[in-house]
């Protein structure tokens, strides 16, 4: 199942309906990209008005003191606003507390990540900051083509050959930016359908697109929860 396609024509999101046969409840996903087009973001803050609870991502504690690898990860896309190459893009923004529906904030502390990161091998630390500024550079001069590639942007609900091999290779890597946050965002969904499934409520999940497979997976797996419906929301048109 694509989550986020990559075409000739654009790069689009898919918003995900789960749910299961014994329960009302509703889980939709929205697999989230950190720069878009202003029109993707207000589209989802729009969708996001029928919501009950929303489910959404964010690594810190909400003091603004980010980690050091935080801050570089977050300047490797955000410099994709000054390449016009690569479209008249922005940064995620959506104002939830314009909305009427619970927040819930389930992703990982500056001390929790910090933690993490503190378990991959240094040479894996290492290598990912010598790569960072090549990364910096190739989405701040790199053409439309060149930075929304199938291999940096597409994603499934299975990882392909390349992302396994990555993962068996770097698995505290992994662990990081995946492992250790999908775990404690199934855990909060999880709760939610323990404690509110019987009501007839919708539940957002807004989070990075690579979180979603553990979604899809997760609540499959614990719940039985399944694909009911999608539709396409255009992240960038190429």
């Amino acid at each position: 199942m694509q989550i986020v396609e990559v075409s000739d024509l654009a790069v689009r999101s898919a918003v995900i309906r789960l749910k299961r046969r014994d329960t009302p409840m509703t889980f939709v996903l929205y697999p989230m990209i950190h720069m878009g087009e202003a029109q993707f973001y207000r589209s989802v803050s729009r969708r996001l008005r029928t919501a009950d609870v929303i489910v959404t991502e964010g690594v810190g504690d909400g003091t603004g003191r980010a980690s050091v690898v935080v801050r570089a990860l977050t300047l490797s896309y955000s410099v994709l606003r000054f390449n016009r190459r690569a479209g008249n893009l922005v940064q995620q923004e959506i104002d939830y507390d314009s909305l009427d529906a619970t927040i819930v904030h389930p992703d990982a502390t500056d001390e929790e990540f910090g933690h993490s990161w503190r378990r991959v091998p240094l040479r894996d630390r290492s290598t990912m900051f010598l790569v960072l500024p090549v990364v910096i550079l190739l989405r701040l001069f790199g053409g439309t083509r060149l930075i929304w590639t199938r291999a940096a942007a597409e994603q499934n609900d299975l990882p392909s050959q390349q992302e396994e091999a990555i993962f068996d290779s770097h698995p505290e890597l992994e662990n990081a930016f995946l492992g250790d946050r999908d775990a404690m965002l199934l855990e909060a969904l999880y709760r939610l359908h323990e404690e509110r499934g019987t009501e007839n409520i919708e539940v957002a999940v807004v989070y990075g697109a690579g979180h979603m497979p553990a979604v899809v997976h997760g609540l499959a797996a614990r719940y039985g929860y399944r694909p009911r419906s999608a539709d396409w929301l255009t992240i960038v048109s190429l």
